[in-house]
């Protein structure tokens, strides 16, 4: 079975001028070693294709696989996740991961906080600043939290992000629609314990791999920023979710997890508020895949789950979905 791999290569964009930041997303070259050595360890043949521009060149050049591999997050505006899975439904070549609308949905946090607020699952109260006039329709509790609304990584999330007054929220949302260019999503922020779920499958096939809290430094605060993201070694400590608890987290996160139709492997983070009760925060379909560094491989192998193992039960979620059956 060919399979193409579709992935944005973060040195690819940093020799182009763009920033480590805007760049944060990407992924560097040992993760495409790491997912194309697991895929021939489970039997499959291998083909790079790169980037959405690739991509597209190869379609026209009339390339064809059997499944693309696709870990491409894009560069520009909130649909540019959903940019290859389009593209590859265009052609009818079926691929890994979740579809053009989760994706889009799923990037837009405020468009996934709706639609799995209407689902009865709780979400931190929220409201979404276009410009900054809208700061003054907000009639949220503080302390609030503010970061853009279609980013991940936590791009956007510093130490100022917990704000406790209207010229803290003011000047937060006024530097991020200057520097994102996009609107700005403000939530209640929950004071408590912070869980991220791993979940491969789909549907009635989907099932919770195991899940794990984070564990802040007095330095890094209490917020998953975009400084300690990248220096997690020195301000993050993680602990596995067991028994009870991880019972808990497992139910919102699968239900999370089929109220907005992803597929295959990803994440579900959580949040408790100030009476104990987890909460949604946000869905990660497109979840890191570094062998060593990104979350889901680690609570993976948290749960005696290998790298290997992992892409290989991603796979065979993937060709469940596409034949309809199990392999």
């Amino acid at each position: 079975m060919k399979i193409g791999l579709t992935y944005d290569l973060r040195s690819d964009y940093l020799k182009e001028g763009y920033s480590p930041e805007e760049t944060a997303e990407f992924d560097k070259e040992e993760t495409i070693d790491g997912i194309e050595n697991a895929l021939m360890e489970n039997g499959y043949e291998t083909r790079r294709i790169g980037n959405a521009r690739r991509l597209m060149n190869a379609l026209l050049k009339g390339e064809k696989w059997d499944l693309v591999f696709n870990i491409c997050e894009g560069m520009y505006g909130d649909s540019r996740e959903s940019l290859v899975p389009a593209l590859l439904d265009a052609y009818k070549i079926p691929y890994v991961f979740s579809g053009a609308v989760t994706l889009g949905v799923s990037l837009n946090k405020s468009y996934s906080k709706r639609i799995v607020r209407d689902a009865g699952i709780l979400t931190p109260e929220f409201f979404v600043v276009g410009d900054l006039a809208d700061t003054g329709k907000i009639r949220l509790s503080y302390p609030l939290f503010a970061k853009p609304v279609a980013e991940g990584t936590g791009k956007g999330i510093h130490e100022k992000s917990v704000i406790n007054s209207r010229q803290e929220l003011i000047a937060v949302c006024a530097g991020l629609l200057q520097k994102y260019n996009q609107p700005v999503l403000v939530e209640e922020f929950l004071p408590g314990r912070e869980f991220t779920i791993g979940i491969v499958g789909n549907h009635e096939y989907a099932r919770v791999i195991g899940g794990m809290e984070i564990i802040y430094s007095k330095q890094a605060g209490n917020i998953y920023s975009y400084y300690n993201k990248e220096n997690y070694k020195e301000l993050i400590h993680y602990i596995p979710v067991k028994g009870k608890l991880l019972n808990g987290c497992a139910e919102v996160a699968l239900k999370v997890w089929n109220v907005l139709n992803a597929n295959d492997g990803g994440r579900v983070d959580l949040r408790m508020d100030k009476e104990g009760r987890l909460n949604f925060l946000e869905i990660n379909p497109l979840a890191g895949l570094n062998p060593t560094h990104s979350d889901l491989p680690i609570i993976a192998r948290m749960n005696g789950i290998s790298y290997t193992q992992l892409i290989g039960e991603i796979m065979q979620s993937a060709k469940l979905r596409i034949n309809g059956k199990k392999e």
